[in-house]
């Protein structure tokens, strides 16, 4: 595995992961704080429920994004890329749609923040292409535990 492309990887990843686990938190503990931005809320009544549901959804993409940061391998890096590429181009998609209830600074400074969501996943999955096709640790059945095979 190129340790080089490994480690930018991981970087990115990490920051992935950073900013859904403070998103995270944040929506799920602070529901209404994280509502008044105007990003989120954008000018509509609160809804603590989407609020808690948000950060809680956010929090189970962090699962993801931990074991592809901890692990690594091409494959696992990928499904947690794709997963966050899902969610990505939906919101922005979404948030397109909505900029009516935004100032044009904030909608400007929303498409740039949701586009870089979508951008730097994108690129660091194009770096996938570059690691080697190990799988990790290969899980193998304890060979002492069957009868006739020496360990």
């Amino acid at each position: 595995m190129n340790t080089g492309v490994t480690a930018v990887l991981r970087g990115g990843l990490g920051f992935l992961l950073a900013t859904q686990l403070v998103i995270g938190c944040w929506a799920l503990l602070f529901p209404r704080a994280f509502f008044a931005i105007p990003w989120v809320g954008m000018r509509m009544d609160y809804n603590e429920h989407l609020m808690l549901d948000y950060g809680a959804m956010s929090l189970a993409l962090s699962v993801v994004l931990i074991a592809a940061v901890v692990v690594t391998t091409r494959d696992l890096a990928r499904i947690a890329l794709v997963s966050y590429l899902v969610f990505a181009v939906a919101h922005v998609v979404i948030h397109a749609r909505l900029l009516h209830h935004l100032t044009q600074a904030e909608g400007i400074g929303l498409m740039i923040a949701l586009s870089a969501a979508v951008a730097i996943p994108a690129v660091l999955l194009v770096l996938t292409t570059r690691l080697g096709t190990g799988r990790g640790r290969e899980l193998r059945p304890d060979r002492r535990r069957q009868p006739g095979l020496r360990s």
